[in-house]
């Protein structure tokens, strides 16, 4: 009886040492930033330089270029395996005011100190899509949705 007790008690750590093993993640944040005509988000790396030139931007639609999505994210387990940022874009039309919508997606590598992954919309794509109403970003392991964040809107 105690030999069946051993085995179970193995046999449910092993079971519970493999469940731990499959991948979690998780978006922590989602900053949208416009790009100027020379591509740049800021003219000093100072944040709060960054912000007021936001704001001049978000005034000055002729001098903006693109919109770029910084996404913050973490994962644990992730290994070797194929993460990915997919990004989710609603708005309205430049031209006609009708509904847009646009997926971005992009690999999610590991950085040096921060997991961060760029995605940007830019050129004609930017242009006819118009503003930009609502976003959601996620987090993916292969075909498995891990994390996710989406704006107010959405």
């Amino acid at each position: 009886m105690r030999a069946l007790w051993i085995l179970l008690l193995l046999l449910g750590l092993s079971v519970g040492a493999h469940a731990d093993d499959a991948v979690t993640g998780r978006v922590v944040k989602v900053l949208p930033l416009l790009l100027d005509l020379q591509g740049r988000t800021a003219l000093s790396p100072s944040l709060f330089d960054r912000d007021a030139y936001q704001a001049q931007l978000r005034l000055s639609t002729n001098e903006v270029s693109a919109i770029r999505y910084d996404v913050q994210w973490s994962a644990k387990n992730a290994g070797e395996g194929e993460l990915k940022i997919r990004l989710e874009l609603r708005g309205v039309s430049a031209t006609n005011n009708l509904p847009e919508f646009k997926t971005l997606t992009a690999p999610a590598t590991t950085g040096f100190l921060d997991n961060w992954t760029s995605l940007t919309l830019a050129g004609d794509e930017y242009k006819n899509f118009g503003a930009v109403t609502a976003w959601r970003a996620t987090l993916w392991d292969g075909d498995r949705q891990i994390g996710e964040q989406k704006s107010f809107l959405w």
